[in-house]
């Protein structure tokens, strides 16, 4: 069964717009479990603009599923992955002002850098997933880093989908079974939706998790968030 992690860093950015606590980013982490999701994702960024650090502790209080945090691993990522050891820390390879993950890991030119903190991750007890594209050779690396999983970016398969969505996920659908044969856990996220979900999940077979923000808090200011996590575990279903 592939599990669905909720993104909320969009309900902090409307949050942020306006200062005060409306909408409640905790209130909304419980109700995306008491409505059937999975997981919760956060992405704290350095300069706070959606997830704050306080968010991310403040969910530690309150998630019961599992919560992954995903960041670039600088400093503050790490002490904060120390403190609150999440069930899976992401690791993207963000630049400070990057509007969104928009690549994955050059496995081959951070591998020492990575392999140090992958390491250092290990030693807290957190399973560890790192952003990378579809590339054998970035998943070798990958392996010989001592990941637990993979992250693939589906960028590129959610914006070709439309015009030829065979081509799109043939990589994804290679990647993913070199991957498993490898031994890695397979995650992904970026701009999945409910347009494009179920195919990519029918094509890919293997699929520990997906982690969707962006879509599916749009979707939900039409259906509802209860009605759209709904949604979007059917998308999900075998």
């Amino acid at each position: 069964m592939t599990k669905l992690s909720v993104n909320i860093n969009k309900i902090a950015t409307i949050r942020n717009a306006r200062g005060g606590n409306t909408p409640n980013v905790v209130q909304v982490a419980i109700d995306c479990e008491r409505f059937g999701a999975q997981g919760i994702t956060v992405h704290p960024r350095p300069d706070e603009r959606h997830i704050t650090t306080k968010d991310v502790y403040d969910l530690q209080q309150v998630v019961k599923t599992e919560f992954n945090i995903e960041g670039y691993p600088d400093g503050r990522f790490m002490q904060m992955i120390k403190e609150i050891k999440p069930a899976q820390a992401t690791l993207v390879p963000d630049p400070p002002g990057v509007l969104t993950s928009n690549a994955g890991w050059d496995t081959e030119k951070h591998f020492d850098f990575l392999k140090e903190i992958c390491a250092e991750l290990k030693s807290y007890g957190v399973r560890t997933s790192i952003f990378i594209e579809t590339d054998f050779h970035l998943l070798d690396n990958a392996k010989a880093l001592g990941v637990d999983r993979v992250e693939f970016y589906t960028g590129p398969y959610a914006e070709q989908f439309a015009e030829n969505k065979e081509k799109a996920v043939l990589p994804y659908v290679q990647a993913v079974k070199h991957a498993h044969q490898l031994g890695l856990g397979i995650n992904a996220g970026h701009d999945l939706s409910l347009e494009n979900l179920r195919y990519f999940k029918q094509q890919v077979g293997v699929l520990d998790e997906v982690s969707i923000g962006h879509a599916l808090i749009s979707d939900a200011l039409y259906f509802g968030l209860e009605n759209t996590i709904q949604q979007y575990l059917f998308q999900l279903r075998d």
